[in-house]
């Protein structure tokens, strides 16, 4: 239906008022094409706020749309800041590994969302989490509070960063 909509809104073009047609219109769109106020940076954030479930994982739609964010937002080499994050939204639950070990603790917020994580997605937040240097501190000082607010991350954990949490 998304697909049908754009060829009729993109009929003659792209309209500038994308903003009054559903956000997740803007998953089929390039930034490029989006002539709206606010440029790449506005697009990718009301593409974060779009429902991300509309394009399978690791569709090549949605790495583009992942790569074409980071050049975006001009995000040096692997780090990325809690401001970028909040403009990715759900691409951040496409992010490789290296890009979660380099940001740290700074996206673990932003991770919960995500309902699965890739091998090595996971390994990078067992490396965060087990690093210690967190909001969460290490494994050792968690209490049930902790993992309350780590709950959408306990299935990532393993059994080594378990048997550091206190009964």
């Amino acid at each position: 239906q998304l697909s049908c909509l754009l060829k009729m809104v993109t009929l003659h073009g792209v309209p500038k008022d994308l903003d009054s047609y559903p956000k997740e219109l803007l998953l089929f769109l390039s930034p490029s094409e989006f002539t709206g106020t606010g440029g790449c940076r506005k697009f990718f954030s009301t593409v974060g706020e779009a429902s991300g479930d509309l394009l399978p994982r690791e569709s090549p739609q949605r790495q583009q749309l992942l790569l074409e964010a980071l050049q975006c937002l001009r995000v040096p080499g692997t780090h990325i800041s809690e401001e970028d994050a909040g403009v990715l939204g759900w691409l951040v639950c496409d992010l490789p590994g290296d890009y979660i070990r380099s940001s740290g603790g700074r996206l673990l917020e932003d991770l919960r969302q995500c309902g699965s994580f890739l091998p090595e997605q996971e390994e990078a937040i067992r490396d965060v989490l087990s690093s210690g240097n967190t909001t969460f501190g290490p494994p050792t000082a968690w209490s049930a509070f902790t993992l309350s607010e780590l709950s959408p991350l306990i299935p990532v954990l393993g059994h080594s960063i378990l048997q550091q949490i206190p009964k």
